[in-house]
């Protein structure tokens, strides 16, 4: 009787969890840099990590971290009869942020990441994220996502437009 009563709690269990909203999330997202970010970097890839907690039926919370890569220009400079190559290099981001998802329906959603991006190259800072994004839910375990990056730095701003693929676990 323990057994058939364990097997039972663990059957709903289960199923409740592979229901729910919240859970370990993983994406992939394709960005193209906008504003001050566009006159050194051509675009970014980047890998996302999230876990979201259902607080209700319509609202998961939790946090968000991940990586961003964006790819530094090349370009030719000229002016007054000489011209020279400037390589811009690469600019590198992990995010550290709280975050949060309101499910319109079971399958679109909007949401929003706060925190702080970590500059990891070299004379990268860091300062200040927040990354709106809508997304729809294909099936239970994938989705697509698009969004707004938005990074303070000293000095100005990196942000970029992106469109990503998600997976829930």
């Amino acid at each position: 009787m323990k057994k058939l009563f364990l097997s039972a709690v663990i059957a709903v269990f289960g199923f409740s969890v592979m229901n729910a909203q919240g859970g370990f999330k993983v994406g992939l997202n394709f960005a193209l840099p906008v504003g001050d970010a566009a006159d050194i970097s051509s675009f970014s890839l980047g890998l996302d990590a999230a876990y979201l907690v259902e607080v209700s039926e319509k609202f998961a919370v939790g946090g968000a971290t991940g990586f961003t890569n964006a790819f530094g220009k090349s370009e030719t400079l000229s002016g007054f009869g000489y011209s020279f190559d400037v390589e811009y290099d690469d600019v590198q981001f992990i995010p550290v942020a709280a975050a949060a998802r309101f499910y319109a329906t079971e399958k679109f959603y909007a949401g929003a990441d706060l925190g702080y991006a970590i500059g990891i190259d070299d004379g990268n800072d860091g300062g200040f994220y927040y990354r709106p994004k809508v997304g729809y839910n294909f099936t239970d375990m994938i989705g697509a996502n698009f969004s707004y990056t938005g990074i303070s730095l000293d000095g100005g701003d990196w942000s970029t437009i992106g469109l990503g693929v998600e997976f829930s676990f």
